[in-house]
């Protein structure tokens, strides 16, 4: 009996190692079930903050692991049946100096790394090709300007029966994504058309708030083709769920192809925003 449920046990626990392995690392481009940690990062601005991030968490539990060990010794050494006599000690110079001291220590040895990770977010890079985004109650849209695009579209969720026809993850799945080549620089102007908005995308590494009546500015690059989602950040209001995110990158003859096709079905709208879907080729 001892041994069948120890084989049990075993096979119980590299199913749940099998199956909970790939989750443990998050998803490429989308999030994965019971995932742990950030999403897979594909830019230099994402690698930068998943690096910060991970030396913070590491800055973290070793704070608290010494926090919590003058916490134990305390109660171990200072209750009060070991000294029914409470000590009349005030305060202690030395250790009043290290309680002041070495936080700041630490938290300037944060700071550095921080605002060079900040200044790579900001300082915008000379750009490859310009994309506008405007964030609507409830959908996003998107200009291609310049003499290479020229045309603008609304992107809308896939319902869910459409999603999963198109092997799409449901409530991030788009019906027309942004497309961009791979290996270029993407600078994306951000603005709100109504409330405030936030667009992000975490693989590639940004996020920024779409403000009306302001404009912002952020960018990524990536030589990795494929498709990456993202969602509203911002509480817009009733169908903030609806406001997925998709990014497809693929090489730069696909893009010529889908940038064509694009040109056709969107430049002619009255508008300038449709909502007829322009797929990019599969990646090569």
């Amino acid at each position: 009996m001892t041994r069948s449920w120890n084989r049990s046990a075993l096979a119980a626990a590299a199913l749940v190692l099998g199956s909970g392995g790939a989750a443990l690392a998050a998803g490429i481009g989308q999030p994965a079930h019971y995932q742990l940690g950030l999403q897979e990062p594909v830019t230099e601005v994402a690698e930068a903050a998943h690096n910060l991030h991970t030396a913070l968490v590491w800055i973290i539990t070793l704070i608290s692991l010494f926090v919590l060990a003058l916490l134990v010794t305390v109660v171990v050494r200072f209750n009060e049946k070991k000294n029914p006599v409470a000590s009349r000690t005030t305060h202690h110079t030395g250790l009043e100096i290290a309680w002041t001291v070495i936080p700041v220590l630490i938290l300037v040895g944060i700071a550095i790394p921080s605002f060079r990770l900040l200044k790579l977010q900001i300082e915008l890079p000379k750009a490859d090709m310009t994309v506008k985004v405007y964030g609507n109650q409830w959908y996003w849209s998107y200009e291609y300007p310049g003499e290479e695009g020229g045309f603008k579209f609304d992107s809308n969720p896939l319902e869910q029966a459409d999603a999963e026809k198109a092997s799409q993850p449901y409530l991030l799945a788009v019906d027309n994504e942004m497309v961009v080549p791979a290996g270029k620089t993407v600078v994306l102007q951000i603005v709100g058309n109504d409330v405030i908005h936030s667009f992000s995308v975490p693989s590639l590494g940004f996020r920024m708030d779409a403000i009306p009546g302001r404009l912002n500015q952020t960018w990524f690059k990536t030589d990795r083709e494929g498709i990456y989602y993202g969602q509203c950040s911002r509480l817009c209001g009733q169908n903030h769920y609806k406001m997925p995110i998709a990014i497809r990158v693929v090489s730069q003859a696909n893009y010529a192809t889908w940038l064509a096709d694009a040109k056709k079905k969107f430049a002619s709208a009255e508008d300038g925003a449709v909502r007829v879907a322009a797929r990019a080729p599969a990646a090569e």
